[in-house]
């Protein structure tokens, strides 16, 4: 059916317990699915023994001990045992409905890659899986929460082996920037791109980011983010869940007739920063003779 790969962080606390959490409901989500743990991070190797799962100690870091995505990627479609593959982050719940996306997305052959939106749930204890309702239960508590994010927040990537295997840029995870080249590299090679949004409920159990030393700030604007964001080539690798060519309905699959349209403007945002940018550099000695200084930069417009 599926191999699910993800990379954890330490297995303590708050953050312990919704690593556990997603990790049991992807389990569920077929009798043979499989489940990959990349990294040691600390109770890394119990959690996967508890859990019955394979875990992959071993993981390329930078000069901070942050991980690389593209080992991560390689590594999960060496070890497959499925042509189906799903990377996620450790504090997503899957429900059945993912199941039913997945069966009706690889039906249709050929590359592709299904991702969604998550929806922002606060869940701080363990959750029932033996209570019959333990699905019925989460997705209440997403329901109320009424918390869906925007369709640049994509937390999960099921995709066919090969289509991310040995092509990926060194960006690490747990900075922003990889989600979105990942949907980018799936348009980009004519790969089928599909949101699941309306039939996928992928629940985020909300955390803070204590696992930072600078915090949220850190995560979002520090040095390792910039390295990241600059991989993406001043937006031209960049693409959102806009972006997809089909959108998948309760209603079967449907062409995304929209996405040519975010996609032109897009282009033509990062033509106009690329011309600007290209400005400035010619005309810094100048400038800089004349004692000017950039003022005012437009920033490129962050769009959904």
């Amino acid at each position: 059916m599926i191999t699910f790969f993800a990379t954890p962080k330490p297995f303590r606390g708050h953050i312990g317990i919704i690593q556990r959490n997603s990790i049991e409901s992807w389990k569920r989500i077929h009798p043979a699915a499989e489940v990959i743990l990349f990294g040691d991070e600390e109770g890394a190797a119990q959690a996967a023994r508890e859990l019955g799962i394979r875990h992959v100690p071993g993981v390329q870091r930078n000069a901070h001990g942050t991980k690389y995505l593209s080992p991560i990627f390689d590594g999960a479609q060496d070890l497959a045992h499925h042509a189906c593959l799903c990377y996620i982050n450790c504090d997503i719940i899957l429900l059945s409905d993912f199941r039913v996306a997945v069966e009706r997305v690889t039906a249709l052959g050929g590359r592709f890659l299904m991702a969604g939106q998550r929806w922002d749930t606060d869940i701080t204890a363990p959750v029932d899986f033996y209570a019959a309702d333990w699905e019925a239960t989460v997705r209440r508590l997403a329901l109320e929460a009424n918390h869906q994010r925007p369709p640049q927040w994509i937390d999960y990537f099921t995709f066919s082996r090969g289509l991310y295997y040995k092509n990926t840029p060194p960006f690490v995870i747990g900075r922003p920037g990889w989600d979105n080249w990942l949907v980018w590299h799936a348009r980009d090679s004519g790969a089928r791109v599909v949101d699941a949004t309306a039939v996928v409920q992928a629940v985020h159990q909300n955390h803070d980011y204590s696992y930072h030393p600078d915090g949220a700030a850190g995560v979002w604007q520090g040095e390792e983010a910039q390295q990241n964001y600059a991989l993406l080539e001043g937006g031209r690798c960049f693409a959102t869940m806009e972006n997809a060519t089909h959108r998948l309905t309760p209603q079967g699959l449907r062409p995304n007739y929209h996405h040519w349209v975010v996609q032109t403007k897009r282009k033509a945002t990062a033509a106009r920063n690329a011309v600007w940018f290209g400005l400035l550099k010619l005309t810094r000695p100048v400038r800089h003779r004349l004692g000017l200084r950039q003022h005012g930069t437009p920033a490129a417009p962050r769009e959904n």
